[in-house]
């Protein structure tokens, strides 16, 4: 949200003299829409575009492997489009959308590293705010279902603009970026990986975010 990462990327491109803008997307926080907390990848991506902007995160994989690699089959997948329909039949009967919660609190032992770089960050003064979702109760249980449907990453190989991936080495994300920047074509695309860093620290760690390599491509990319 606009109070966390993408403020604070935004204020400090701003002020290297670029035009920023930093925002809710639809549903969440301050901005509009019904029902709350739901994501959408159609509407995300009107977002951006109506922002000026564009993103490439593939959530088909994210909720194909899950974040502890369950939801690696297609059976898998199936069984969880099954509970989700289920999930909107007590949706209706209960008047309101069921949360999927935010980061967890306390954070559980076994909980992998980046859990814990998460409530680092959405559960500690570090990154904390009231309407963030990962902060608080998190986004609808039935958000899924689209992004299971929706291949995100599918004409990336079509993208003519130039592309500046930026990710930490250590982040369990970084096949996103690795993924994506295989599919891209051109000789104006640029993968960074960050060595020794998890996927937090490219939150708000300004030793460690590379706004001078930002700046430098931005200038030279999009005159």
């Amino acid at each position: 949200m606009k109070e966390q990462v993408s403020g604070l990327y935004a204020q400090t491109m701003a002020e290297r003299g670029f035009l920023t803008l930093a925002f809710d997307p639809s549903f969440t926080g301050e901005s509009g829409g019904e029902p709350r907390y739901v994501a959408s990848p159609d509407i995300n991506t009107e977002d951006f575009q109506a922002a000026v902007a564009s993103t490439m995160y593939d959530m088909t994989r994210v909720n194909a492997r899950g974040y502890f690699d369950e939801e690696d089959s297609e059976n898998a997948r199936y069984e969880k489009r099954k509970a989700l329909n289920a999930q909107r039949t007590e949706d209706y009967k209960n008047g309101s959308y069921a949360p999927a919660g935010g980061v967890a609190d306390p954070m559980p032992e076994d909980a992998p590293f980046y859990f814990q770089d998460y409530h680092a960050y959405y559960k500690t003064d570090r990154g904390y705010h009231a309407r963030s979702l990962n902060s608080n109760e998190g986004w609808n249980v039935t958000s899924s279902p689209s992004f299971l449907n929706m291949p995100i990453l599918q004409y990336t190989a079509e993208s003519r603009s130039a592309v500046l991936l930026i990710h930490g080495e250590k982040a369990h994300s970084c096949y996103f970026s690795r993924d994506a920047y295989r599919m891209l074509k051109g000789d104006n695309k640029e993968l960074m990986i960050i060595p020794d860093t998890v996927h937090t620290d490219l939150y708000d760690n300004l030793d460690i975010i590379p706004f001078a390599k930002m700046e430098c491509f931005f200038q030279e990319n999009f005159k």
